[in-house]
C-alpha cells in the first residue's frame, strides 16, 4: 500500500508521531510538506514557521527510525498546494487528523474527477496534552506545552526557577 499524508510539521509532536505511526502500519509513506509559500496560508494561527529545509530535516529524523522498525520506505515531498500529492493515482490510502478529514473528502473528489479510485481515509484521533485539551505546534509554540503534551512552566516555558536564558537547575556561570 501507497499512503500519503502532508502538513507543516512545524514542530513536529506526539500528535504527528500518531500519523506517522498509523501511516507506517499501513505501507510505504509519502510525507507532503507545505513549502515556504503555502505553510503560512494553511495556519489557522498567523505565527512564524521554519524554512521548509529545517522542517524537512526534522520530518525526516523523526521518520527515519520509524520507517526503519516497520521496515518500510519513504519520502518527503514538497507541497505546493493544499491537496497536494494525494491527488496522484499511486496512492491508496490518506492519513488525517479530525479536523483535516474535510480535505481527504475534497481530495477524494478531484480523484474522482480525474479517473482515479478514491483513497480510503483513515482519521487518527488527537493526542492530548497533560491538561486534556490536543497537542498542538501553535501551543508549543506559544510556550504552553512541550512536543509530547507535558504542561510548561511560566514565564515563556523558562520556569519560575530559572534565570532568563539558564537550565533548569544549572545557573548561569
Amino acid at each position: 500500500m501507497h499512503v500519503a499524508l502532508g502538513g507543516t510539521f512545524d514542530p513536529v509532536h506526539d500528535g504527528h508521531r500518531a500519523l506517522f505511526e498509523r501511516a507506517f502500519e499501513l505501507g510505504d509513506v509519502t510525507v507532503g510538506l507545505t513549502s515556504d509559500e503555502l505553510a503560512p496560508k494553511t495556519r489557522h494561527v498567523d505565527r512564524y514557521v521554519r524554512t521548509f529545509e529545517d522542517r524537512k530535516r526534522d520530518l525526516i529524523a523523526e521518520l527515519e527510525p520509524l520507517a526503519e522498525a516497520y521496515d518500510r520506505e519513504f519520502e518527503v515531498r514538497k507541497l505546493e498546494e493544499p491537496t497536494g500529492i494525494a491527488t496522484e493515482p499511486k496512492f491508496d490510502v490518506l492519513v488525517v487528523s479530525p479536523e483535516t478529514k474535510d480535505g481527504g473528502e475534497r481530495i477524494n473528489e478531484i480523484r474522482k474527477e480525474r479517473g482515479h479510485d478514491p483513497l480510503d481515509i483513515e482519521v487518527v484521533d488527537h493526542v492530548t496534552a497533560d491538561d486534556g485539551e490536543r497537542i498542538s505546534s501553535t501551543r508549543i509554540i506559544s510556550g504552553e506545552i512541550d512536543r509530547h503534551g507535558n504542561l510548561t512552566p511560566e514565564r515563556d516555558g523558562r520556569g519560575p526557577d530559572r534565570p532568563e536564558g539558564g537550565e533548569a537547575g544549572c545557573p548561569e556561570q
